[in-house]
């Protein structure tokens, strides 16, 4: 059975990491063109979200999102949206849920957000 909409991104979280979900079933797909077409640096962005997503010192290839996409608003929870650049034109966005522990994948894929278009 494929992964949709709300499912973690496997494996489970260990110890003190984050959990990891899409927020949308879109991101699967997305998710499974980044594994394929840049697996080494899809990897390094997962271990990066489980273990530090919300990062003291931001780079130029992970940080928070500016202007009207920098947060989410779920359930009245008003979290913030960062990303996380893959590889030159891939992505993953998601949004931190700090109580829980976990991070939402809501976009993941080899091209720019429409978004940010």
């Amino acid at each position: 059975m494929s992964p949709k909409r709300g499912d973690d991104v496997a494996p489970p979280p260990i110890d003190d990491e984050w959990r990891i979900r899409y927020a949308e079933t879109d991101t699967v797909n997305g998710w499974r063109d980044l594994c394929g077409k840049a697996r080494r640096n899809t990897r390094k962005a997962y271990e990066t979200l489980r273990s530090n997503p919300n990062p003291a010192q931001p780079t130029a290839r992970h940080h928070l999102l500016k202007g009207s996409l920098a947060y989410v608003v779920t359930n009245g929870v008003r979290m913030a949206h960062w990303q996380y650049e893959v590889t030159g034109g891939g992505r993953i966005w998601y949004y931190i849920d700090v109580a829980n522990r976990t991070v939402w994948l809501d976009y993941a894929g080899l091209g720019h957000p429409k978004a940010t278009d």
